[in-house]
């Protein structure tokens, strides 16, 4: 303003800036601070670009990493760039998906939303539960970490069946509803266990009440969602997935 770089317009009780030459403005704006030599990088170029130009990648806010990790027991064959995919990783290792908008599945492929990592790593130790609770249809684990919309988005844009495998407590069945249900609607569900009321009897009290001031008002239209709300509910206890892992010792259930 002191260099009389910029308009004000004045709106009421709003007011607004322009500038009055662009080119000027950022010239004044790098003199003062290198990281705004950010506005003379188009959108387009990459971090690679970027530092060639200014030296430093770290000025332009994108993300190196895009897309998703996927996981499976058993050999799936899709597509990634119109070319055919194996998904067959060797156990203690799983893939992950880059160019996920060009990344095609077999539509009778059931996709299963791992929220935990530990589980996600470990399916073969969960096999029986899956295939006690889906089937002996052919599975694609995938997980949404690192966090963002891609693999909604690619959900959003495929007809397969998308199941939900999440903490069994009021926060976990939000995340379900908000950032999946929401937007997949019928097409996807949340896999409630057989045994799930059993385990909760005997899940963690301190999780449900932590949660319960935040998400004490949710429900939804789903019957049995809404019943695993009311077990929860119940018992006043939650329970984590990661109970479901098989491992050689017995499962020690929280307090």
């Amino acid at each position: 303003m002191a260099e009389g770089l910029l308009l004000v317009t004045i709106r009421g009780s709003r007011k607004s800036y322009r500038a009055r030459d662009v080119e000027a403005l950022k010239r004044h704006l790098i003199d003062k601070d290198e990281d705004y030599r950010l506005l003379e990088v188009s959108n387009s170029d990459s971090r690679a670009s970027l530092a060639e130009e200014t030296g430093n990648s770290k000025l332009l806010t994108i993300r190196s990493c895009p897309g998703f990790p996927i996981n499976s027991y058993e050999r799936i064959e899709c597509l990634l760039n119109g070319k055919p995919f194996v998904v067959n990783p060797p156990e203690g290792s799983f893939l992950y998906i880059d160019k996920w908008q060009h990344f095609v599945i077999p539509e009778e492929v059931v996709v299963i939303g791992i929220e935990n990592m530990d589980n996600f790593r470990m399916i073969r130790q969960q096999r029986k539960l899956f295939e006690a609770e889906t089937g002996n249809g052919r599975l694609l684990f995938v997980s949404r970490y690192p966090q963002s919309t891609d693999l909604r988005s690619w959900l959003q844009g495929i007809p397969n069946r998308y199941i939900h495998f999440g903490d069994f407590d009021l926060a976990g069945i939000n995340i379900f509803l908000t950032e999946f249900y929401q937007y997949l609607g019928s097409k996807s569900s949340f896999l409630i266990p057989s045994d799930i009321e059993l385990r909760l009897k005997k899940g963690s009290q301190k999780r449900y009440n932590d949660q319960y001031t935040k998400f004490k008002g949710i429900h939804c239209d789903i019957p049995s969602l809404q019943a695993l709300i009311d077990f929860i509910n119940k018992y006043h206890r939650g329970y984590d997935q990661e109970g479901y892992i098989l491992h050689e010792e017995p499962i020690k259930y929280g307090k």
